[in-house]
């Protein structure tokens, strides 16, 4: 008999970003050996997704991610992309090898993001995560959107964004601290905001720096 807790809905899904983000540490750049062995030890944690790399970054890193996505079983392997089309079909075709497989896209939504980073207005990003993640959902088994910056992201401005990427199809959901300065009771309140507001059944995620020893 499968009880309330143990239902899918409430369990706490490890998402490991060890091979991507991890790897951009000063010093720790590694071969497709090297993350072999890693994703070996994460199928072996019991990890649940495992961020294999960003396949658009480079031959190297796409090369990677299909080797992880040839041998491990098990965990549901991902690539992050940018929010463009050539990003995601790089992904896809990295991880067309993975019996279960995810593309992670994310778009700056935060004032900095839209005016210093990608000069586009609002509606622009609205639409842009429309179309990305409709688009990643047909090369793909599962999509994550995370909107860069969320934390100063205007909350209307934010909870729209989220919505439109769950109207395209994301079934996870991350809400990143991308410059590490937000509080644990801040963020708290704005997921309560989020979940309270956004509709459909998905997954929401976090994802956190330590800057100021408060991830």
């Amino acid at each position: 008999m499968t009880t309330q807790a143990e239902k899918p809905k409430d369990r706490v899904l490890i998402f490991d970003t060890t091979l991507r983000d991890g790897e951009q540490a000063p010093g720790f750049s590694m071969s497709t050996d090297a993350k072999l062995i890693v994703a070996r030890a994460l199928k072996a944690l019991r990890v649940d997704i495992i961020e294999a790399g960003f396949a658009a970054a480079s031959p190297g890193d796409a090369a990677a991610v299909k080797a992880i996505a040839e041998e491990i079983e098990g965990p549901v392997i991902c690539s992050l992309a940018r929010a463009s089309i050539g990003d995601i079909e790089a992904a896809a075709r990295a991880l067309e090898p993975a019996k279960r497989n995810r593309v992670h896209v994310f778009l700056g939504t935060s004032p900095t993001h839209r005016q210093a980073k990608l000069q586009m207005t609002k509606p622009q990003i609205i639409d842009k995560i429309s179309e990305v993640v409709a688009f990643a959902k047909t090369c793909v088994q599962e999509v994550e959107f995370s909107p860069e910056d969320a934390i100063r992201t205007e909350r209307d401005f934010l909870l729209e964004a989220v919505r439109a990427a769950i109207a395209a199809g994301a079934s996870t959901i991350n809400i990143p601290d991308t410059v590490g300065y937000t509080t644990p009771e801040e963020i708290a309140d704005l997921f309560r905001f989020l979940i309270a507001n956004a509709p459909g059944d998905v997954v929401w995620s976090t994802h956190c720096h330590d800057d100021l020893g408060m991830a």
